[in-house]
């Protein structure tokens, strides 16, 4: 989730438990979507 956010482990930490689950699983559904657009494709491919 850091890595997405460009949050500190100290930020994610100070997070109560359940807006931390809800921030990662709205990240890992962005992530799933993400994968399922460029399955297939080349990310070099400019056309």
């Amino acid at each position: 989730m850091g890595y997405y956010l460009h949050w500190g482990y100290e930020e994610i930490m100070a997070m109560e438990h359940r807006e931390r689950l809800r921030f990662c699983r709205e990240v890992s559904q962005i992530n799933s979507r993400m994968n399922q657009e460029t399955q297939g494709k080349n990310i070099f491919d400019v056309f």
